[in-house]
């Protein structure tokens, strides 16, 4: 029997080494059969990736195949997610992928995150379970905190953003061969389409190496100065910011609608800040000869000033509005 194979099914298999690719080619050999049924969907093989690499060179061993029932194609993604998540191998870069994988796709499938069918239904026929939202669910099922599912998120998106302009630079992050922060690889989405690259060239070297061996000015550089006093003024982005900061924003509907918590502000807002650092190392690193011209310094300051300036109306926390 012919099967189909979809790539974005495959992808979300954690990929064997050769070592355990061949050891269980020479199991399936020594029992003369597969044990374990593929699982497909539509003639589409959902799980048996490898088990089916190993008929193709092998077609007399016989096999089973069990059919499995999807709504669409978002449900069989979370469905292979949550089934890898049961191995015990996994890397945790694996893990933190699938778990985000599984979270996009389910979000996908309810159009946000919404409360999952399973528990709405229990709370509908009066029993005392409070409904959750899918990130709260996937977290218990996962053991971890629900701010860890969606920061997962954000690294299974970078993650496939990096492997768009640098391909095969995710099974090195997955397999764990480099082990990029977790931030510099979410950073990767975030960022503008003629920056990826350059970003995902970065994860294969650690944050603190493209780091200056010294600042290109010190802090009382800008003490005394009467600029540092100015009033403080309103913050306007320019309009290509904006749209990249929209773009890599509007993915996450747990933004949008009542019921944020602390833990998602904080979370939109350290991502922020750590993006623009970020950047900012890796801009000084890449033009630190430039930077280091006397005109560019002014205007660096400049800039600092500006920041400090900006992020002092947040002293108090929330922006004051008459400011």
């Amino acid at each position: 029997m012919d099967l189909m194979i979809d790539q974005e099914f495959a992808d979300k298999i954690p990929p064997l080494t050769k070592e355990e690719f061949e050891q269980l080619e020479a199991n399936i050999l020594a029992d003369g059969v597969v044990i374990n049924p593929l699982i497909v969907w539509n003639g589409v093989i959902v799980d048996g990736h490898n088990r089916y690499r190993i008929l193709q060179i092998h077609p007399e061993i016989p096999f089973q195949i069990h059919e499995k029932q999807f709504s669409d194609r978002y449900e069989a993604i979370a469905w292979i997610c949550k089934n890898q998540l049961g191995r015990r191998n996994l890397t945790p870069a694996q893990r933190k992928y699938l778990i985000g994988k599984q979270y996009e796709a389910e979000k996908a499938r309810h159009g946000g995150d919404r409360k999952s069918n399973e528990t709405k239904s229990s709370y509908q026929n009066g029993n005392l379970i409070e409904a959750e939202k899918t990130c709260d669910r996937i977290a218990r099922e996962n053991g971890i905190a629900r701010n860890t599912v969606i920061r997962d998120e954000h690294f299974a998106k970078g993650l496939d953003a990096a492997e768009e302009v640098l391909p095969g630079i995710k099974q090195e992050i997955l397999s764990g061969t480099i082990h990029p922060p977790d931030k510099d690889i979410a950073a990767v989405a975030r960022a503008p389409s003629e920056e990826r690259r350059t970003l995902a060239e970065y994860l294969k070297h650690p944050v603190s190496a493209r780091r200056s061996s010294s600042p290109l000015f010190q802090d009382e550089d800008l003490e005394g100065d009467e600029d540092a006093d100015k009033e403080l003024i309103e913050f306007k982005p320019s309009t290509a910011s904006i749209l990249a900061i929209s773009e890599g924003m509007d993915s996450s509907t747990e933004r949008s609608g009542a019921g944020i918590d602390t833990e998602f502000i904080i979370l939109e807002l350290g991502d922020a800040l750590e993006s623009m650092m970020f950047r900012w190392e890796s801009c000084i690193s890449d033009y630190r000869k430039e930077a280091m011209a006397r005109d560019c310094q002014k205007k660096i300051k400049e800039l600092v000033r500006e920041g400090i300036r900006y992020l002092q109306q947040y002293k108090g926390g929330v922006r004051n509005e008459a400011v």
